[in-house]
């Protein structure tokens, strides 16, 4: 037997890695796994080179518990370590970073990027137990070593009688951690790292019903076997090439990572790159709400199949958080922390290859089966909204794949666009104008006037339209979005410079007096135009600029300080030649004049949906009234 002082200038570390980790301490079976995983991969490369000259078989990873005796046992089949290796990478390369360590964490409490920086995977078995013990073999006919430390520099090494190749690491939890002698948070830890790592892992057994024999009589009684319980799938779908695997096994994935989604997603994205990083992964569009209220967050990051994080933020673009599925790179480690992403040249590589690889799919789609990339539009269309306006490289890409639909469920490109209503929506200055509504219901008579003179009207109903047709009109010259209630439909599309009234300039101020005297100023601008004898007469309006300023200041991101809490304001058009602006001229009673405007008032309300509470029960009384 040996005995010494594991090689590190500092007195005591294993307290300083309990501080430093405490907050993220469940890590340490993910570590130990991993570490497992490294050491069976590299004797299968070993013996397939032919430099291990032993059967690689079918080797697994065992997690046991024993409850009774407070260990538990991470015992794997792999390369195994002679006594000189445990000597040098557990008792000298382990520590070989310590004081830089130390002075590196020492104002970082909370920051766990230090396990495995300095090649700390394996005393982070110290923050849950006070002894730690390794039996081991390697592969080359020498013999076993078993080496035990208990929390302290001093370590005990001494020949051990292990017949089998490969590593136990054994624990012996302390008092404050025997949360991890439960059966269920041990599975618990195992489906959250290493569900999916690429050798199978034991834990514990389970009974399996056996194949029901052909000449089984009518009263048979299934039978079980034990066998062993292997808690991951070492070969998820994003470890196989797209030509390997069919569209049912694309879903079967989806729901293997998500077990209570019960909805389909609508299509995914394999992402598989070797230059000049290494990059796999499977992205899913889920279907997604119109508002922007989504649960992100739904991206796990693997590095070798080892999981990471949920938090992929800085890796994959901050629009393709709102998808789920997988990303796994060898090229990020495992501890990623926030400065290390901002610093990293290799992370905004993969985020700008991730985010050519989307756009390049969804034009593929849409180039594909149009049909139905357009039938799915409505679910995917905040994602790529988004992205058009928070990825540059997105956006020059998004023009060819982007959709603007109509009212009538008709889908358009830009460009489509452009060319479509040209002739019929250019104003008099040249300008082309495309109009649009959010809500075909509430809009429904502005959309019908603009019908009637043949203009398309776009459904735009995404909280992110006032930011997107903003950034558009910036980029196209002599183009601008209106909504279809922004005006009357003869002002949105100006064709003439003049319109002629019938009511001479005494007449209309007159008429503008009376309307003013009635509509609360604070609310309404009262404009005066002739219009078609046959359009509304009265018509209540909101400005295109203001109104969109004001929603994208609530949105935030845009608009004028403070516009999200300013008060609505609204125009109320006055058609000098309708018949009604000349019969409230020649009303003599003023009460009389004053109920007619205020009708008119409350008429152009509702169909604007602006006529709630109060108002419109006095409006559904003074109508009744004026029928007696």
């Amino acid at each position: 037997m040996s005995s010494g002082k594991i090689n590190v200038s500092v007195e005591n570390i294993f307290p300083l890695i309990k501080k430093f980790l405490y907050s993220d301490h469940e890590i340490f079976l993910r570590e130990l796994v991993s570490n497992a995983t490294d050491a069976t991969l590299k004797l299968k490369h070993l013996t397939s080179i032919g430099e291990a000259k032993v059967e690689y078989g079918h080797p697994t990873i065992e997690v046991k518990i024993d409850k009774e005796n407070k260990k538990l046992h991470i015992i794997d089949q792999g390369i195994g370590m002679t006594a000189e290796e445990v000597e040098k990478y557990i008792n000298q390369v382990a520590f070989s970073g310590a004081e830089e360590f130390l002075d590196k964490y020492k104002d970082s409490a909370k920051d766990t990027g230090i396990i495995g920086h300095f090649g700390l995977g394996f005393y982070s078995a110290f923050m849950v137990a006070d002894k730690v013990e390794i039996i081991t073999k390697s592969y080359k006919d020498e013999p076993a070593a078993y080496w035990t430390c208990d929390g302290s520099p001093e370590f005990t090494m001494e020949p051990a009688d292990k017949k089998d190749r490969g590593t136990e690491i054994v624990l012996h939890i302390a008092e404050d951690s025997v949360e991890f002698l439960e059966e269920s948070r041990i599975r618990e830890l195992l489906q959250k790292y290493n569900k999916f790592m690429p050798i199978p892992i034991k834990f514990g057994t389970k009974q399996q019903a056996l194949p029901k024999p052909d000449d089984a009589p009518e009263d048979y009684k299934t039978e079980y076997e034990t066998v062993d319980n292997i808690i991951n799938n070492p070969t998820p779908a994003w470890t196989k090439q797209p030509s390997e695997l069919t569209a049912e096994d694309y879903k079967s994935f989806y729901h293997e990572l998500y077990p209570m989604q019960f909805e389909e997603p609508l299509f995914n994205i394999h992402l598989n790159v070797d230059h000049p990083f290494n990059l796999t992964g499977i992205l899913y569009f889920p279907k997604l709400a119109k508002d922007m209220q989504i649960q992100r967050d739904k991206i796990q990051l693997y590095q070798n199949q080892v999981f990471v994080t949920d938090n992929v933020e800085g890796i994959v673009p901050e629009f393709l958080t709102m998808l789920k599925g997988v990303i796994d790179s060898p090229d990020i480690p495992l501890n990623v922390s926030r400065s290390y992403l901002q610093a990293d040249g290799n992370v905004k590589k993969i985020s700008n290859y991730i985010t050519r690889k989307v756009a390049d799919k969804l034009k593929s789609l849409f180039t594909e089966n149009r049909e139905d990339f357009e039938a799915k539009w409505n679910d995917i269309k905040i994602v790529l909204e988004y992205g058009m306006l928070s990825e540059p490289k997105f956006y020059e890409k998004a023009g060819a794949f982007t959709l603007y639909p109509t009212v009538d469920d008709q889908y358009f490109t830009l460009d489509e666009l452009k060319e479509k209503v040209k002739d019929t929506q250019t104003d008099k200055d040249g300008k082309l104008v495309l109009l649009y509504a959010g809500n075909k219901d509430a809009q429904h008579s502005f959309i019908d006037a603009a019908k009637a003179k043949g203009y398309e009207v776009l459904l735009l109903d995404s909280p992110l339209v006032p930011h997107l047709i903003q950034k558009l009109e910036a980029d196209n010259e002599k183009l601008v979005f209106t909504r279809v209630d922004a005006d009357h439909i003869d002002n949105l599309i100006k064709k003439e410079d003049t319109a002629i009234s019938k009511l001479s300039d005494e007449e209309k101020e007159k008429l503008k007096t009376a309307i003013e005297g009635v509509v609360p100023a604070a609310t309404y601008t009262v404009q005066l135009e002739a219009l078609d004898s046959s359009a509304a007469p009265f018509m209540i309006t909101q400005p295109e600029f203001m109104r969109r300023m004001k929603e994208m200041s609530q949105m935030g991101g845009g608009g004028m300080y403070g516009m999200g809490n300013f008060p609505d304001m609204y125009n109320l058009v006055v058609n000098t030649n309708s018949d009604l602006a000349t019969n409230i001229l020649s009303i003599e009673d003023a009460g009389h004049r004053d109920q007619m405007v205020k009708q008119a008032l409350d008429l152009a309300k509702l169909s604007q949906n602006l006529l709630k509470g109060e108002e419109l029960t006095d409006f559904v009384r003074r109508s009744f009234e004026m029928m007696q």
